[in-house]
């Protein structure tokens, strides 16, 4: 293995044995901060994503995905992680793997789950996202699903871990004003939402392993 991803899946090792820090980290990128409800109902449909970790060039990088623009999907071309809606007798980290290689193309047998992240709630869409980190000893070769993705982006994880790639904005969502909307802008792009929420657990995560540069 890559020796920075090597000390990275080791030290993420250490700190998911310890309490995540969920709430705390995911209000810092929600839209409507200290006021956001993470409460749900009782039948959330459910979703597995993945933070696919991998080395490249000597660093490590992470995807995210474009997706697609399908009328009735609430998430339309919004930037994500590679993930989706669990299916019947699945577990959600099944579902992680199953959304990554239908999605992007790299086989669960490539991918090394070291362990999930708080659930997110997303609201419009009904949806408890149940996030995992995994890691990928090789570059993968990417293969996105075209009906579903519109480009796949690759992001070196130092991009989640540098201050001034975090900004807020306006903007507007399906003829909706949104105002003062924090988010990560990572590969040109504003990744904002649940995604920017998973990611700033994840960010957390590694200031607990000494904010280390990767």
């Amino acid at each position: 293995m890559n020796p920075k991803l090597n000390h990275l899946t080791s030290s993420l090792q250490r700190a998911l044995k310890e309490p995540l820090p969920g709430q705390i980290a995911h209000k810092k990128m929600a839209r409507f901060g200290r006021k956001f409800s993470f409460h749900h109902n009782e039948s959330p449909k459910l979703a597995g994503v993945m933070i696919l970790l991998y080395p490249k060039a000597d660093d490590i990088y992470f995807v995210l995905i474009k997706r697609q623009g399908h009328p009735l999907d609430p998430h339309q071309h919004q930037i994500s992680l590679p993930g989706g809606k669990k299916e019947t007798n699945e577990t959600l980290e099944q579902t992680a793997f199953r959304e990554t290689y239908e999605e992007i193309g790299v086989h669960p047998d490539l991918i090394h789950i070291i362990g999930p992240l708080s659930t997110v709630f997303v609201g419009v869409s009904n949806f408890l996202i149940h996030p995992f980190i995994g890691i990928a000893r090789e570059t993968p070769i990417f293969t996105p699903e075209i009906e579903e993705v519109k480009t796949l982006l690759e992001v070196p994880l130092n991009d989640i871990l540098t201050d001034k790639n975090i900004k807020v904005t306006d903007m507007v969502v399906r003829g909706h004003e949104l105002k003062d909307v924090p988010y990560f802008n990572l590969a040109e792009k504003v990744v904002w939402g649940a995604t920017a929420m998973v990611l700033s657990e994840f960010r957390e995560i590694l200031g607990t392993v000494g904010a280390l540069r990767f």
